[in-house]
């Protein structure tokens, strides 16, 4: 499969695109918070959340609308753009979570939404679930959705996190938390590092 910087080197109008296609949807009325929701209920107020994969900075930025302290990274400088013009109160960071330090650390929690997971190159899966999971304080959690026919099984995506050293404490199959199973399409994915607990 295709990594994100495969796509906009073959078509340089791919990430106006991307940003476009976001404001569309929102400008229709649709839908376009359901991943933040689900982030916002899993998080105390005030939690430092770290957006990995931010793009155009539509989940963190409603994180950050919602009263969290959010840091967002994606390896996309146009996307970036967009998300500091949308929500200029927010730390938004051009870098590749495969290759990058993530800035700052001690996040209570990760949410990458938007497929980021299938744009990962194939030797980079391991080394950006290492940062993610690095990232988090003890007992941190991430939350993380993709669709399934992007090149990286759910199954390899669940053992690679482990070898990582994250705990899977819930899968789903949709951001409204539908139940997964062997049939289904999409996953959502409840990560923790082991440690303290958040509430302690």
């Amino acid at each position: 499969m295709p990594t994100w910087k495969d796509l906009t080197d073959a078509d340089p109008s791919h990430s106006q695109n991307y940003a476009r296609r976001w404001r569309m949807l929102a400008a229709q009325g649709k839908d376009v918070h359901g991943e933040a929701r689900l982030a916002d209920a899993m998080s105390e107020r005030h939690s430092r959340i770290l957006d990995a994969g931010c793009g155009t900075g539509r989940v963190g930025g409603e994180l950050a609308r919602r009263g969290h302290e959010v840091v967002g990274v994606d390896i996309d400088p146009l996307l970036i753009e967009h998300a500091e013009h949308d929500f200029p109160d927010v730390e938004w960071v051009v870098g590749d979570l495969s290759a990058d330090d993530i800035p700052e650390g001690d996040f209570d929690l990760a949410v990458s939404a938007g497929n980021v997971m299938g744009f990962l190159a194939e030797d980079g899966r391991e080394p950006a679930l290492r940062n993610i999971f690095q990232s988090l304080k003890p007992g941190g959690r991430f939350v993380v959705g993709f669709g399934s026919g992007r090149g990286w099984s759910f199954d390899d995506f669940l053992t690679t996190a482990q070898s990582v050293g994250f705990q899977v404490d819930s899968t789903f199959s949709s951001w409204d938390l539908q139940v997964f199973s062997a049939t289904s399409t999409f996953l959502v994915a409840v990560l923790s590092r082991p440690g303290a607990n958040l509430l302690a």
